[in-house]
């Protein structure tokens, strides 16, 4: 892999991560609560706390792949990917049949995010 296809797919993961914390925050009373209050979670604030905690998790895991590109950083975001694909599952397993692909996109990014951890920019 090149210098250049390193740092393309690793300011698309940081795009990924950082919009993924804005729309999270954006959408806080609609689809990002829906999730929750679908499997279950009634608590308002327990809800709130929740989203408003993985948009932060999701915008410092962008912040350090763009700010700080290394082994320990692409794997501690594989590891907290895999851990809210996992999260994201148990709450609400048809999320892996919605035609957008909201844990589906996770493999690729799994992938990416292992190749960056191997290979040298």
């Amino acid at each position: 892999m090149t210098a250049g296809h390193h740092t393309l797919l690793r300011y698309s993961l940081v795009f990924v991560w950082l919009a993924t914390a804005l729309t999270s925050v954006w959408e806080l009373d609609g689809q990002s609560s829906a999730v929750l209050h679908a499997a279950g979670v009634d608590d308002a604030w327990l809800v709130r706390g929740l989203v408003l905690s993985g948009a932060a998790v999701d915008a410092l895991l962008g912040l350090a792949l763009w700010l700080r590109p290394v082994r320990s950083t692409y794997l501690a975001a594989l590891a907290v990917m895999l851990m809210m694909t996992l999260v994201a599952t148990v709450l609400d397993p048809s999320l892996w049949l919605h035609p957008l692909g909201p844990l589906t996109k996770n493999m690729p990014m799994a992938a990416a995010l292992w190749i960056l951890a191997k290979t040298p920019p």
